[in-house]
């Protein structure tokens, strides 16, 4: 497998150029990486219509994933931003998206940047506006009653939390109503090296290559099964990012797949250690939460304690979770932490006394009504209230940060009365809302 852009950016910096281009460091060690920070020079390719190293860095790439694969320096946010606008250049002006509450917010950017309708999914009595079941019947079902042509179902799996979803059978109904499947991957990019790949049944996906494999932050991978141009993918990519892209990030990838090549037998001797760390938490009385295989979402408040108190605890013995808030604490796993820091994260987590648990009411998820169009509302003049002044306002932005990124009500939503306690909550103070005349 070879790696053309670490390559070309190793041979660059043993020439002692003259860096008389842009980055303005011009490749002194100052910081101490400066040298490989380069920029789209003669011979480095370009990554929005690349025919030189990047390109043969995505077909290495490709070929691994099984798919058409681009690489994206800016997340998968950048890519769901490309991928629903690819929806409305395939399928037309004003898509339809039907899609699970549990949607990251770049999904809602994205969709005001395209005027995409987004109809979401009915919640269950135990979703929360974190993790939500979608069903191929609930799919169906929204389908139906939306009375109008479904371009798209948009799903998110793995969920922030760790909960996977049943992709073939939502797979089947797409086929029957002739929507295209675009799954939201971007939590599980090591899947496809499991057997259980959402690739198999998506039509577009998105991964993330920085949160469950080994590459800088920031890199992603945007699959494409759909028979689209290449041209256009990167023209949907093009459209939303930086004209400069980060060869930091992209020389992450490229040199990330030969180690993909063998993380099929790394994983399968990993994943066995992590649920053997998942058992003997369960033993020691902690409840988990989520089937995700290299994801550990434990149930703090069953425990005995607040999450954001076990954090608290494990960042005193240098343990960092992903995640945390009432109920919940996450920790994202990979084979990178290795048999001794599951060991660690046992210890330290088991060395808690259980308590009694804690009756702390889950966040229930409310559907408030849609009034006006993604786009039309993000788009309006808006003001920032506190939250309890907002009932009876419509939501004109997506009002939280990440992590965790899921918004509880989205732009175009009417606020009502039952919403402000849930804001409230989760730790939202204020709220963005369309201005009164």
């Amino acid at each position: 497998m070879t790696t053309p852009i670490v390559d070309f950016i190793e041979k660059y910096k043993k020439t002692d150029a003259l860096r008389l281009h842009t980055p303005g460091h011009k490749g002194k060690n100052i910081l101490g990486f400066e040298g490989y920070d380069i920029t789209e020079l003669d011979g480095a390719d370009e990554l929005f219509s690349p025919s030189g190293m990047i390109a043969e860095s995505e077909k290495n790439a490709s070929d691994i994933f099984g798919v058409p694969t681009y690489y994206s320096t800016e997340g998968s946010s950048l890519c769901i931003r490309a991928m629903i606008y690819l929806l409305s250049q395939i399928r037309g002006q004003k898509p339809a998206i039907i899609a699970g509450r549990n949607a990251h917010k770049s999904f809602i950017y994205a969709a005001a940047m395209t005027d995409a309708d987004v109809i979401f999914t009915k919640p269950r009595e135990n979703d929360t506006y974190l993790s939500v079941t979608v069903t191929a019947k609930d799919v169906e079902d929204a389908i139906k009653e939306s009375g109008r042509t479904v371009s798209a179902v948009f799903i998110t799996t793995p969920d922030y939390p760790g909960k996977m979803t049943e992709l073939s059978e939502i797979s089947a109904v797409c086929k029957k109503y002739d929507a295209l499947l675009l799954v939201d991957c971007a939590h599980g990019a090591y899947l496809h090296f499991t057997g259980n790949s959402p690739l198999s049944y998506a039509d577009i996906c998105c991964s993330s290559a920085h949160k469950t494999l080994p590459a800088l932050t920031g890199a992603a991978y945007l699959h494409v099964k759909y028979p689209i141009p290449a041209t256009a993918v990167k023209a949907a990519l093009a459209a939303f990012a930086s004209t400069s892209p980060s060869y930091l990030i992209l020389a992450s990838l490229d040199a990330l797949n030969p180690y993909l090549t063998e993380h099929k037998k790394r994983l399968s001797e990993f994943i066995p250690k992590v649920d053997e760390l998942k058992s003997k938490l369960k033993s020691k009385g902690f409840e988990l939460y989520g089937d995700e295989p290299l994801k550990i979402t434990v149930n703090a408040a069953k425990y005995g304690y607040i999450g954001d108190e076990i954090a608290e605890y494990l960042i005193k013995n240098s343990v960092y979770p992903e995640y945390a808030d009432k109920e919940y604490i996450t920790f994202m796993i990979t084979p990178e932490v290795e048999e001794e820091g599951l060991k660690r994260l046992f210890d330290v987590l088991s060395s808690l006394p259980q308590k009694q648990a804690l009756n702390i009411k889950p966040v229930t998820l409310i559907t408030p009504k849609r009034v006006m169009s993604v786009r039309e509302a993000f788009f309006s003049q808006k003001e920032i209230l506190p939250v309890q002044l907002c009932a009876g306002r419509v939501c004109s932005d997506v009002n939280i940060s990440c992590p965790p990124a899921v918004c509880p009500i989205s732009c175009g939503e009417l606020v009502g009365e039952d919403m402000i306690p849930v804001l409230l909550d989760i730790g939202i103070k204020e709220l963005s809302v369309i201005k009164n005349p």
